[in-house]
């Protein structure tokens, strides 16, 4: 069982790459243990795990299919084995709820396809994952979901999007309402336009998109992955274990 002074694990889903995979090195770098999962990059997962070993933190790749409810269970049972193998205990600290994907239709457009696919990875998975999860969560531990800025301001292409990310905003006050008990502390991170290949890479290699939105942005640029990474580490830092139910919004200030 977990302590308060053993070594803090993380579990990170989507952590192969991208905000992600920022995540997982800004919690190595100040000395927390990695669980991370990937979908199909299995090459760039261990890759990460490498490099999380060169920050003198331990590292475990698994893989998931956030979309597949159905594989859930199973996969809560390889981070039971993970666990005990890897840091001989039985629960981890903290979830950082951030797999995902990004599709640019307008309403008109959005196919039933495209929303199920989202609806699967975005709020169903997130949702009965977490629940899978519970029993191995620590209690005094965190929850972290991951939003999106179009929760709040809006731009045409996103209405599937925005609206599983504007669910996961109400669930994490749910979770944070109802897991209190425990002392776990829910909350949700909301980026703004970061330079990932998310999307397409849309912008970090349209430079027609990042003018714009650099445009709009209070601090003069898009994102960065580091902008991202280092706020949710620092929010899961202990002097931080008092703000939950929160949504932090990391998007240095757009559309304001």
């Amino acid at each position: 069982m977990s302590t308060p002074t053993s070594t803090p694990v993380a579990l990170i889903t989507g952590g192969s790459r991208g905000l992600g995979k920022n995540t997982a090195l800004k919690l190595a770098e100040r000395g927390v243990d990695i669980l991370l999962t990937y979908r199909s990059g299995a090459d760039e997962a261990q890759q990460v795990v490498a490099q999380v070993a060169a920050l003198g933190r331990r590292a475990v790749a698994l893989p998931l299919d956030v979309a597949n409810s159905a594989s859930f269970a199973g996969f809560a049972a390889q981070v039971k084995t993970a666990l005990s193998e890897v840091w001989q205990r039985e629960r981890f600290d903290y979830l950082v709820n951030n797999a995902g994907i990004g599709i640019h239709a307008s309403f008109e457009e959005t196919s039933e396809e495209q929303f199920d696919q989202l609806m699967n990875i975005q709020l169903k998975g997130p949702f009965f994952l977490t629940q899978k999860l519970l029993p191995l969560i620590a209690d005094g531990g965190r929850i972290v979901n991951i939003s999106t800025g179009l929760a709040r301001f809006t731009l045409p292409g996103h209405a599937a999007y925005a609206a599983m990310k504007g669910g996961i905003e109400v669930l994490t006050r749910y979770q944070a309402k109802e897991l209190g008990a425990r002392g776990i502390a829910v909350n949700v991170v909301a980026p703004g336009a970061v330079e990932t290949d998310f999307s397409g890479g849309l912008v970090r290699d349209n430079a027609q998109v990042n003018s714009m939105i650099a445009s709009q942005t209070t601090l003069g640029r898009v994102g960065q992955p580091d902008d991202i990474g280092g706020a949710i580490s620092s929010l899961l830092r202990p002097e931080n274990r008092w703000i939950t139910g929160q949504r932090i919004e990391v998007s240095g200030g757009m559309f304001l």
